[in-house]
């Protein structure tokens, strides 16, 4: 199993990727891929990392920024993160996660969110803030990570290629 950046040649194992780890998530409104596609157009994926088993892709994580109405600097928002479901369960997803948080201290980035089931990611140190809030989201399933020892608080903003429509674009690649 290696971990690594994604390079141009991965681009469609990525889509499918994607699209294939959230077929069937009951909570997934199946456009995770086209959310990938459009950060990438803009410039936006901050970090974005793949896992190959045997030279094929079978994971993918993006990390991408976000802003804080509070004006704190380098946060950054993960995901979407996908694993091929025949590789699920594996640890393939929770190595990801390590690796972008990894990455993301070694950039000297302030903190890190995410919208997903708190029982997952707070294995990796994400908790519930009160201080942190994301419009439209139950605050339980919005957690956060500061990476330093600098405060944050406020309304957090993904960037605009993670909603649909940014610029005509429909993510295709």
């Amino acid at each position: 199993m290696i971990t690594r950046f994604e390079s141009p040649a991965d681009i469609a194992a990525i889509r499918a990727v994607t699209i294939a780890a959230f077929k069937d998530h009951p909570h997934s409104d199946q456009t995770e891929h086209l959310i990938v596609d459009r950060l990438r157009h803009a410039g936006a994926l901050s970090i974005s990392l793949v896992t190959e088993v045997n030279d094929d892709v079978v994971g993918h994580i993006a990390f991408s920024p976000v802003e804080l109405s509070d004006g704190s600097k380098d946060w950054f928002g993960l995901g979407p993160v996908s694993v091929l479901p025949a590789f699920q369960g594996q640890g393939i997803g929770g190595a990801l996660i390590r690796k972008g948080l990894d990455l993301l201290r070694e950039q000297a980035a302030a903190g890190c969110v995410v919208v997903g089931d708190p029982d997952l990611y707070q294995k990796f140190g994400f908790r519930n803030d009160a201080q942190l809030v994301f419009k439209d989201c139950a605050p339980q399933y919005f957690l956060a990570q500061p990476l330093s020892s600098t405060g944050a608080s406020g309304m957090v903003t993904y960037d605009a290629a993670f909603y649909a429509g940014v610029d005509g674009q429909d993510g295709a690649a």
